[in-house]
């Protein structure tokens, strides 16, 4: 779909601006009727927080921005599958649809390493769609880490 790959273009610079303040390089938007309600970079370095993943900043910026902090009718779009802590709070935002880039073979909780959208005692589900721009967002990722590693 155009509209997926346009959002995971704008999740992609949002990790571009995670990567040069030296984090993790991950991006979120989170768009609703085709609009962009709020954008996410990863910032749990600087910020001394470890919950400021790219989804979290986007989930908290979207909830005030729509006052609520059920986001109904809403999509994220994440360059990176997201790990079980983002997971459980896009369910308990009421988080439409996930699309997400690449897979994360070590954390992914969106069917790598567990499915948390799949549980069947969740009151939630989210419609989930990996691979978006994978090509681009793993190689983001690569080359943020290959910089780092000897």
């Amino acid at each position: 779909m155009s509209s997926d790959m346009h959002f995971m273009r704008l999740a992609l610079q949002q990790a571009e601006r995670a990567g040069r303040c030296a984090e993790v390089p991950v991006g979120a938007v989170l768009v609703r009727d085709g609009v962009v309600v709020a954008q996410g970079a990863n910032c749990p370095i600087g910020t001394c927080d470890p919950t400021a993943h790219a989804e979290i900043i986007a989930l908290r910026a979207g909830g005030q921005a729509l006052g609520t902090y059920r986001l109904s009718g809403t999509t994220l779009y994440v360059t990176l599958e997201p790990c079980a802590m983002c997971a459980a709070a896009i369910v308990h935002a009421r988080v439409f649809r996930l699309v997400f880039g690449a897979w994360d073979p070590r954390a992914g909780a969106a069917g790598s390493t567990v499915n948390l959208f799949a549980l069947p005692a969740l009151n939630h589900r989210v419609d989930t769609f990996g691979g978006v721009l994978m090509e681009e967002c793993a190689a983001l990722l690569k080359s943020f880490f290959d910089a780092r590693r000897p």
